[in-house]
């Protein structure tokens, strides 16, 4: 009979004893300095530093490490246990090159980034509802939504009509409703005290206004007063899909990030789509048809490959809805200027720019018609129709309140209602990080592909400059 030899025997017993703390190897960080001999664990494998060494990958190939084996008891994947389980957190390459993300880490990001109260306010502001639900709304059904029901009940159909006595056929009150229907922050409730019917029928007299100047039929001749004349065109005038002289598409060859997320379709003849004015707002330009076909769809490409739907559907409406509800950065949201919400700051008074109707006039042809010194004639139509609008509508107007733009100076980005709403890539440096790069992308005010009021454009972001994977 054998007798195992007294060390062998220690040796064993050794073996079945679980791995001390002192004894585990902790997973490698890019912070970590190491010196000769500390070992470290990554991707399933235990390196020994060679000499000092900090932020260079352990791997064969990297010249301060030495690869020990495979990752064994003593991997500690941080609750102390050891294991084989590398860690995930932060970037971690890929073979054959980039970067995997954990999608919580990026998420949790995004949610610091855009953690402020106006961010908060905007996205309550632009707020919808399924398509599914809004192609349900009738007027007069009792499930329609609350907000819905409100202009319903503050603006019946035969109250339409008297607004709006040179219509064409295409804006019927029943597609008013549901573009009211698919964001859910017009005409809202509020629990602060503000009176949701007064701001609603604020917000419906302004509406109505810019209707009258920008799709209004101007005739002095009718018999039919010219500020009941709104929404008389539907596409703008001169313009058709087979009108070669009517612009509108030469963008649509020009190479660059706009064409690459907005890319024009084409009809059958092989030719660029036409994206000359429609609807209400008279939406023009591929790219303004791709971020509201954004907004609507999820897909910017159904109206760029549609884009009569925006003439012959309830889009044409929602396009203004749209409109009064998002921020164009710098300048506030239509909506926060007449809901209250947006409060002027020492930059804005510094400008000329205070509360009403005046401050909308700016957010939409500002450019053009104001800081003159003098009321352009566009902007004293949008005054007179404002008023007989508001007239019919029960709204008072303040006589305090600004209601021309002349002395306006453009909204600036130390305005009250500046809000960087677009991704761009982080280029600063950051040491603790492979490469030093970010592996973020940062807020900025000025346009590019990726909007911070569109979910998932932060993870896109991040993706396409960093060369990253996602991973649960």
């Amino acid at each position: 009979m054998h007798v195992l030899p007294k060390m062998t025997a220690l040796s064993v017993l050794m073996a079945v004893l679980p791995v001390q703390a002192a004894d585990l190897i902790k997973a490698w960080t890019s912070s970590t300095v190491y010196t000769g001999g500390q070992q470290a664990h990554y991707q399933n494998q235990i390196y020994k530093a060679k000499w000092w060494t900090q932020n260079n990958l352990p791997t064969a190939a990297n010249s301060p490490w030495t690869l020990v084996g495979a990752c064994d008891s003593r991997c500690d994947t941080g609750g102390g246990t050891g294991g084989t389980t590398p860690p995930k957190t932060g970037p971690q390459p890929k073979p054959g090159g980039g970067y995997t993300l954990l999608q919580s880490e990026v998420d949790a990001t995004e949610a610091q980034l855009t953690a402020s109260p106006l961010f908060a306010l905007t996205r309550a502001n632009i707020a919808t509802r399924a398509n599914s639900e809004v192609e349900a709304i009738v007027p007069g059904r009792s499930s329609n939504p609350e907000n819905v029901r409100r202009v319903e009940r503050l603006l019946p159909a035969s109250q339409w009509a008297q607004h709006f006595g040179m219509a064409n056929a295409a804006y019927s009150y029943g597609k008013f409703l549901q573009a009211v229907g698919r964001f859910s922050g017009f005409c809202r409730d509020f629990t602060d005290g503000r009176d949701p019917d007064a701001i609603c029928r604020k917000a419906l007299a302004t509406m109505f206004a810019h209707f009258t100047q920008e799709t209004g039929a101007h005739d002095r001749n009718s018999s039919i007063e010219e500020w009941r004349q709104g929404l008389y065109f539907v596409k703008e005038a001169g313009c058709s899909d087979n009108d070669t002289s009517c612009g509108y598409n030469s963008e649509c060859s020009m190479a660059g990030w706009q064409t690459e997320i907005w890319p024009c379709g084409k009809d059958a003849q092989g030719r660029f789509k036409k994206y000359y004015g429609r609807g209400a707002k008279q939406l023009s330009y591929h790219y303004n048809y791709g971020p509201f076909s954004q907004a609507m769809y999820g897909d910017a490409k159904v109206l760029l490959n549609n884009p009569e739907l925006v003439a012959d559907t309830w889009l044409n409406l929602a396009s203004a809805v749209f409109f009064m509800m998002y921020p164009a950065s710098p300048k506030p949201s239509m909506w926060s200027v007449l809901d209250g919400s947006w409060v002027p700051n020492s930059s804005d008074a510094s400008r000329g720019i205070s509360p009403g109707f005046g401050a909308t006039t700016n957010i939409i042809n500002g450019g053009i018609e104001c800081g003159h010194g003098y009321e352009k004639p566009q902007s004293l139509n949008r005054m007179a129709y404002y008023q007989r609008h508001a007239a019919q509508l029960g709204v008072p107007i303040n006589a305090a309140e600004q209601l021309g733009c002349k002395d306006q100076k453009p909204f600036d980005v130390s305005g009250a209602g500046a809000l960087n709403i677009y991704w761009e890539m982080d280029w600063a440096y950051y040491p603790n990080n492979p490469e030093g790069k970010a592996f973020a992308c940062k807020l900025v005010g000025y346009q590019t592909a990726y909007s911070a009021l569109q979910k998932g454009d932060y993870a896109k972001c991040v993706q396409k400059y960093f060369n990253v994977e996602l991973v649960k």
